[in-house]
């Protein structure tokens, strides 16, 4: 519970938890923009990302950034 606007210790790991999953999507989100893929891969991620929010960009961090096209 807040008393005079005083946030709790959990209050604030709850959100600085939504502000890393916000901003780790963001990131992904722009690198995805960025990048090149093969075929439908891109639009893939994207959904995958948009829809699965901070876990999405997680596994775009580990498995996606390996199907980038090198030019």
């Amino acid at each position: 519970m807040t008393y005079l606007g005083i946030i709790e210790p959990a209050q604030m790991i709850l959100i600085l938890l939504a502000s890393l999953g916000i901003i780790a999507t963001i990131i992904a989100l722009i690198d995805i923009s960025k990048s090149k893929f093969s075929g439908n891969d891109k639009i893939v991620w994207i959904l995958v990302v948009l829809f699965t929010g901070l876990l999405g960009a997680i596994f775009y961090f580990i498995l996606g950034k390996k199907q980038k096209l090198t030019n």
